[in-house]
């Protein structure tokens, strides 16, 4: 394994975390996406299960639409004018481990003296979902496990010159 390195050598501007929250950090968004994954599609739908302005859930489902998470998909109901839905793309889908994990960490700190509100069950066994953290060899990470940071092929790093910090691109760099 690579020697220990000290993490603030790497570019946080090539951070996956601060490239995703880019994406899905904006107020109202995380919650639109818990609605998509829940089955809640049309907007007036969206908007009333939220309690959300709808100036904000069109800017919220737009910039969802333009990171490819969401598609707006026509439909048009009998004697009505065509409108649209919104359902959730591949990469979209791809955020569900993370919204899963994110309500594991609100049931296991921050559910009141009833428990948790809602849990997730398995469609196909009924067998209640859990969010687990584990290494590529199978071992268990919680939160006594130490992990390191391993700069990987799209690494940038930043080294401090007289003149204040310089951008290195690639992992080769350092």
């Amino acid at each position: 394994m690579p020697a220990v390195m000290d993490p603030r050598e790497l570019d946080s501007a090539v951070c996956s975390i601060a490239r995703t929250m880019e994406l899905i950090g904006h107020p109202w968004t995380v919650l639109v996406l818990r609605d998509l994954f829940n089955g809640v599609r049309r907007f007036d739908e969206l908007a009333d299960h939220l309690g959300i302005a709808r100036n904000v859930l069109t800017r919220r489902l737009a910039g969802l639409v333009d990171a490819g998470l969401v598609e707006k998909v026509s439909y048009r109901e009998p004697g009505q004018r065509a409108r649209h839905e919104y359902r959730l793309t591949r990469a979209g889908w791809d955020l569900r481990p993370v919204l899963l994990a994110v309500m594991a960490y609100g049931d296991d700190h921050l559910a009141g003296p009833d428990g948790p509100p809602l849990r997730v069950g398995h469609a196909d066994c009924g067998g209640q979902v859990l969010v687990r953290l584990e290494c590529a060899n199978g071992h268990p990470i919680d939160s006594d496990s130490r992990l390191r940071a391993i700069p990987g092929p799209g690494a940038g790093f930043v080294r401090e010159s007289g003149a204040g910090f310089v951008r290195e691109s690639g992992a080769s760099a350092h």
